[in-house]
């Protein structure tokens, strides 16, 4: 069962396992939530929180990916925003894993987040023993949920295993990463040229074949796994390489870093000029070397399968 299996990963999630011979149940919050023809299997549970019924959508499931999730926004309307996330991303994922363990089911992948270890990297990458540094209410209620369910896979019957992804890009992406081949498509010159960090991503397809791993491989049982592509870049590389890929001429211009932060700051937009210029790097060495995973795509095959997406969308 894959709760979020109508969302940009849960698209693509549902379709690799119903390639790997998967049977395969959509865990939808209301009638009116489309999916796929490759998920025949629809089960609506409602609204998320912790009076969700899910014993329908569990029934008789061996395994549940966890996606669904009150997500980060940059502009939060509400005026408790640590409640809301709290109330769909830890009291309904530990309803989940109750009625789960309570139902046989055997494993529960959780998708997490990078935020659980904070926001940005100075010298070291990050990696899954670092202590825990969230810095905004969904990196918390993330971390909290993390808890939450540890908690419940030691006292229950029942295989956790927590996979934190960096930034998602590929076909359907949204968010900064669109708006980014958005600017490139229309040729507005962007003032990133002389940004020196790096960061860390993961195309949608190696985040898809890492959940399928942990879905099957024995080791993962109660680890958390840090994922990425493996190559990390600088925020003009990837412009230089996305506009490679969409046929486009990057428009850089250099300008110091430390005024496009001041000019965040003036704008109230510092979160998201923080993402353009500064580092967040994961080492993935653990997964790869616990559970032999190798990500099956290159960053370039990532962009490129991008681009081709875009392209037939504008």
């Amino acid at each position: 069962m894959v709760t979020g299996a109508t969302g940009f990963v849960g698209r693509a999630l549902c379709q690799a396992l119903h390639r790997c011979g998967y049977q395969v149940r959509a865990g939808l919050r209301s009638a009116a939530t489309g999916a796929d023809g490759y998920c025949r299997d629809r089960v609506v549970v409602g609204d998320l929180g912790p009076e969700t019924d899910w014993r329908p959508a569990i029934d008789g499931v061996d395994a549940i990916v966890h996606l669904a999730a009150r997500v980060h926004v940059l502009k939060e309307r509400s005026r408790n925003p640590l409640a809301e996330f709290r109330l769909v991303n830890v009291a309904a994922t530990e309803r989940l894993a109750r009625m789960a363990a309570a139902s046989g089911v055997r494993r529960l992948v959780y998708v997490s987040s990078v935020k659980v270890n904070g926001e940005q990297t100075l010298e070291s990458p990050f990696t899954e023993t670092d202590a825990p540094k969230p810095h905004d209410a969904y990196g918390m209620s993330k971390y909290e949920a993390e808890q939450a369910l540890l908690k419940i896979a030691e006292e229950k019957n029942l295989e956790v295993v927590i996979v934190r992804p960096p930034l998602v890009y590929g076909s359907g992406v949204g968010g900064n990463f669109l708006r980014m081949m958005n600017w490139i498509n229309r040729g507005f010159p962007l003032p990133l040229g002389s940004v020196p960090n790096s960061r860390s991503l993961i195309y949608l397809g190696n985040l898809v074949d890492a959940l399928l791993t942990c879905v099957m491989h024995p080791r993962a049982t109660g680890k958390i796994y840090l994922v990425s592509d493996g190559e990390d870049v600088s925020t003009p590389e990837l412009v230089r390489r996305l506009a490679q890929a969409m046929g486009r001429h990057p428009r850089l211009i250099p300008f110091p870093p430390a005024l496009l932060r001041i000019a965040g700051l003036i704008t109230g937009n510092s979160a998201e000029v923080e993402r353009l210029v500064g580092s967040l790097r994961v080492d993935s060495s653990r997964i790869r070397r616990e559970l032999q995973w190798t990500p099956p795509f290159s960053v370039t095959q990532g962009l490129h399968d991008t681009a081709a997406w875009y392209s037939g969308r504008v």
